[in-house]
């Protein structure tokens, strides 16, 4: 409070950043409800998407095992040699609520039997269901690469905005009103001893005027 100086200018101010305080800390509040609404929109989608992926896997690791199971091991390992290949993806992104989420251009990993590079004598069908679960769980990866990522950052943000909320609510706003009040007070207060002081003075003067009047009075009945 040493810093604060406390005159009606000062009070001015602070009541004008206790308003804009509250009004930044109510858009942030508004901005975090949508970014939350947002959120949870899309965390639906995801969670349907994630158990879609977890039950790809299931099954591409099972058809990998009967593969390898049935079929000649050399020839599932030669045949997944002859798919390797580099992946890749156009990212390009977007806003939500301000905030730069990646967009994942849509396009599918899976090959037809003739794209795999591998010959089809002496490869079973087993190793191209294998091939075919593989793929259609990697198109899904890549598909919930861009909402966990927008999830990610949806979520830090929300966590950012509640930090600035509290901090606006439980220490800005409240300090704020602190100084405003510590001013209005002094103000008070001096205006109460400078009020004290201007009676004093009018009685002082009151008084010298009779002493006056008696004086005069005086020197008349003489």
């Amino acid at each position: 409070m040493e810093q604060v100086h406390p005159t009606r200018m000062e009070l001015m101010k602070k009541r004008s950043q206790i308003v804009l305080a509250e009004q930044g800390r109510d858009l942030l509040k508004e901005k975090m409800e949508a970014l939350i609404q947002e959120f949870f929109k899309i965390m639906v989608n995801f969670s349907e998407s994630r158990e879609g992926l977890e039950q790809l896997a299931v099954e591409a690791d099972i058809a990998l095992l009967v593969a390898e199971a049935v079929d000649d091991p050399v020839a599932v390992k030669s045949a997944s040699y002859a798919t390797k290949r580099q992946i890749m993806v156009d990212i390009s992104g977007k806003n939500i609520m301000g905030v730069p989420v990646p967009v994942i251009q849509k396009t599918s990993v899976a090959l037809n039997v003739m794209q795999r590079g591998y010959g089809l004598i002496g490869t079973s069908s087993r190793i191209n269901e294998a091939a075919e679960k593989f793929e259609s769980e990697l198109d899904m990866i890549i598909r919930l690469a861009e909402t966990e990522t927008t999830l990610r950052r949806l979520g830090n943000e929300i966590q950012m905005n509640r930090r600035r909320v509290n901090a606006l609510d439980q220490i800005i706003i409240p300090e704020l009103k602190d100084q405003a009040k510590y001013i209005r007070f002094s103000i008070e207060e001096r205006e109460r001893e400078d009020l004290f002081r201007l009676k004093k003075v009018k009685k002082l003067i009151e008084r010298k005027k009779v002493k006056k009047k008696m004086a005069q009075a005086g020197t008349r009945s003489e």
